[in-house]
């Protein structure tokens, strides 16, 4: 048991030898007590602590002790949730709604889908086949139901912004450092990802003479985890495009409408190209179709693997995984919900123009991959350049070579975007002060920010070299979805919480006064409604609107509602077999889970929701919120181990040269 020791105040000796009454001194701060056991004769804090007459801390002592440290860990707690108040905008910077259903579709087809053109060959070949297809429907659902939750977790804040902006407002100052640094790793590993992709391309169109030549090289030195051989090209590709991001060059207008119109151009020749030249028996392949190409396959690569055959040879299970590695193709649908407050009528428009534009997306990207698989069949796709290979394979070699060069640029402006959109957002968090101060500075004579730009660049071009594209795709969907996750939970919990002031001149005077009614009452706490019966207020509070003990009990609901859903996805991805083939233990487990989960969803609808009204809001809340949360924690669970290990020693890495600088300061 700790003990936990006073400073006495060593007496001079009386004319008998005996000492006068040792008379305790005023207590030490708390701050060295937190640290262990004083020793005798230590001097902290100013305090020198005697050799003798120390006893052990009782009575009144202890609660005065106790009741520093409970105000120390409140107000540690109160830091972790501060939220950062908005600064006083002028009218002239308030937008002007009038924007239509139109308007938010046409800006929506501006996504960049440069991605799906390495994506779809590494799917198709080792995760879904064919069945691809079907991935791309279901993963187009998933994101209109987060992409809803999206919307109403923007329209809280009364200006445009990203996710960290929004977080750091409406949630406090902990939830948007994890926000922010989950976006900054989906970037860090998009650059590389991209990068690996424009190598691949290149090195394909002149011949895989560099790929040849490295493999060659290093292919013996490089441990089964990494990729065979060290990409220099992508390498030199970010430091390329840092220094061009240093010297202030900008993705304009007009070359963002050049990219997508070279795109869309691209896009729809592929899915022609397929009707015409596609086979239907590549649909439909067997085990002896498997046996004569890898006798007699010319290519230089090796055959994927062939599962069972057909259209869906690696099972449902494989279709699942498909829809959880593809889900950051949609993250570019924030673009339309940030436009909510310049829309006339965003109650109607978000979710239209969201469900067109996610429509034409799931045409999109599965028409490709269907004209991919019907002209190659899915085991001798080339997993990092497949459509230029596929033009190749069917004979069509100018076409190829057309597409490859289109594909280089749509990748080189999807890079640019990307590490823009990264160093704004490094920069952002540290003048925020949750990183170093240092990643803020500014070039002066250009503007940029310098030191984000280098440290992003190197971060993203050590993945780049190292890990392979496959590996990269999958660290991609895990940042995706704990964004999503992140914002799908905090519609959850806001919707239930009391009016909450997010302007700076709203927040001081909230301060205020909470100030003033903690001197007149110092022993009374906020005043909570229907505080007679817990259990009766769980299912039938007492108050129209949310008090403070409504929204305790809504977070405490909604995090047991994650860890629950956590549990039941992990069954439900790793022991399919014996869940639905009722093994006992299983199968029981899974029902009480889903019981628990629909009990506590109960408990969070019967709690008043704050009517305070907002340009858009989730309907079917919080059935449709709760099960968004299902479906990002499900697609987390149907990535492998070795993502999940990746995805947290880069996190351990990275956050230690670069973590929260300042997250707990006053």
């Amino acid at each position: 048991m700790w003990k936990v020791f006073l400073r006495f105040e060593e007496k001079p000796k009386l004319r008998d030898g005996r000492r006068a009454p040792c008379t305790p001194l005023p207590a030490a701060p708390i701050t060295p007590l937190l640290r262990g056991v004083i020793l005798p004769g230590s001097s902290v804090d100013g305090h020198t602590w005697g050799l003798c007459d120390l006893c052990s801390l009782q009575g009144g002592s202890s609660s005065t002790l106790s009741g520093m440290l409970g105000q120390h860990v409140r107000q540690f707690g109160e830091k972790l949730v501060r939220r950062r108040p908005l600064e006083p905008s002028d009218e002239s910077e308030i937008p002007t709604p009038h924007l239509n259903t139109l308007n938010l579709v046409l800006f929506g087809v501006n996504i960049p889908k440069a991605r799906i053109y390495i994506l779809a060959g590494a799917m198709a070949v080792h995760v879904a086949g064919p069945a691809i297809i079907i991935s791309f429907l279901l993963v187009g659902l998933f994101a209109v139901l987060c992409a809803i939750c999206f919307a109403e977790f923007g329209a809280r804040v009364s200006c445009c912004g990203s996710v960290y902006l929004y977080s750091y407002v409406t949630m406090g100052q902990l939830y948007a450092f994890i926000t922010g640094w989950t976006l900054i790793l989906h970037l860090r590993v998009a650059t590389a990802y991209l990068t690996r992709a424009w190598s691949y391309n290149f090195d394909s169109l002149i011949g895989n003479h560099i790929s040849q030549k490295l493999e060659g090289t290093f292919s013996e030195h490089m441990p089964l985890f990494l990729a065979p051989y060290p990409d220099f090209v992508a390498l030199a590709l970010v430091l390329l495009m840092a220094g061009l991001l240093i010297l202030g060059v900008q993705v304009t207008e007009l070359v963002r409408k050049a990219a997508t119109g070279f795109n869309v151009l691209v896009l729809r020749f592929v899915i022609l190209s397929g009707f015409i030249k596609g086979d239907l028996h590549n649909w439909q392949l067997t085990e002896q179709d498997y046996k004569l190409a890898t006798s007699g396959s010319p290519d230089s690569y090796s055959l994927g693997p062939l599962g069972s055959g057909g259209f869906v040879p690696f099972g449902f299970e494989g279709i699942l995984q498909g829809a959880a590695m593809p889900f950051y193709t949609f993250l570019g649908l924030n673009a339309i919900v940030n436009k909510g407050k310049e829309t006339t009528n965003p109650q109607r428009s978000i979710p239209s123009s969201l469900e067109i534009v996610i429509s034409s997306c799931i045409l999109t990207y599965s028409g490709v991959t269907a004209a991919l698989t019907l002209m190659v069949p899915y085991y001798q796709i080339h997993p990092y350049n497949p459509l230029p290979q596929a033009f190749h394979h069917v004979g069509w070699d100018p076409a190829g070579y057309f597409v490859a060069v289109v594909i280089l640029c749509a990748l080189f402006h999807s890079l640019l975007v990307v590490m823009l959109t990264m160093s704004r957002l490094i920069c952002a968090m540290a003048e925020d002060g949750l990183l170093f101060r240092g990643l803020g500075q500014i070039y002066a004579r250009r503007g940029t920010p310098l030191v984000a730009i280098l440290v992003s660049a190197t971060l993203s071009g050590i993945l780049a070299v190292l890990l392979e594209i496959h590996h990269l795709v999958e660290l991609l969907s895990v940042g995706v979805l704990l964004s999503y996750f992140l914002v799908t939970l905090s519609v959850l919990v806001l919707r239930y919480q009391p009016d909450q002031s997010f302007s700076q001149k709203a927040k001081a005077e909230e301060e205020i006064q909470l100030k003033h009614t903690a001197e007149e009452s110092p022993l009374e706490s906020v005043p909570a409604t229907g505080t007679s019966n817990p259990l009766k207020s769980l299912c039938d509070p007492i108050s129209t609107t949310p008090t403070l003990k409504s929204g305790q009990m809504v977070y405490g609901c909604a995090f047991l509602l994650v860890l629950l859903r956590t549990i039941l996805s992990l069954l439900l991805a790793q022991w399919p077999s014996r869940v639905f083939s009722g093994d006992p233990g299983f199968t029981a487990g899974a029902v009480l889970l889903l019981l628990l989960i629909a009990g506590i969803t109960a408990i969070i609808w019967r709690q008043p929701q704050k009517p305070s009204p907002l340009p858009f809001r989730v309907p079917a809340l919080p059935v449709l919120s709760v099960l968004s949360i299902f479906v990002t924690v499900y697609l987390m669970m149907q990535l492998s181990s070795v993502t999940w290990a990746q995805f947290g020693i880069w996190n351990a890495i990275v956050e230690g040269l670069s973590g929260m600088k300042r997250p707990l300061e006053g």
